[in-house]
């Protein structure tokens, strides 16, 4: 199970650092690409997968942690969405907030023991 987990993270990680590039790389011409989108529903269903399949096992999960970084990453991907269907709407400093949250659920990942 633990290369199954492996496996999970590493999609995880992979979803979250194409949304972020895909942000960064739309600042100059703000837009929700496509692809930001398809990163983030990776990233939502491997961190719920990763969770499921670590919680079958009886790994200790902080499950405080994988609540507060849920709520960022719906945060996340609501903008997204909202910036999708309303392209108007989004400015650079709309695509700054959306990576930004992103960097936070990173950080609070990798920081928060």
């Amino acid at each position: 199970m633990s290369v199954l987990v492996g496996v999970l993270l590493a999609l995880h990680l992979i979803g979250w650092a194409v949304a972020l590039g895909g942000l960064v790389a739309t600042m100059k011409k703000p837009t929700i690409l496509a692809g930001v989108l398809h990163g983030l529903y990776l990233a939502l269903v491997t961190g719920l997968a990763i969770t499921g399949v670590a919680g079958a096992q009886d790994w200790d999960l902080n499950y405080v942690k994988i609540g507060v970084k849920l709520v960022v990453a719906l945060a996340v991907v609501a903008l997204a969405i909202v910036g999708k269907n309303r392209p108007e709407k989004v400015t650079t400093g709309y695509l700054g907030g959306t990576a930004g949250l992103i960097v936070v659920n990173v950080f609070l990942a990798v920081l928060w023991k």
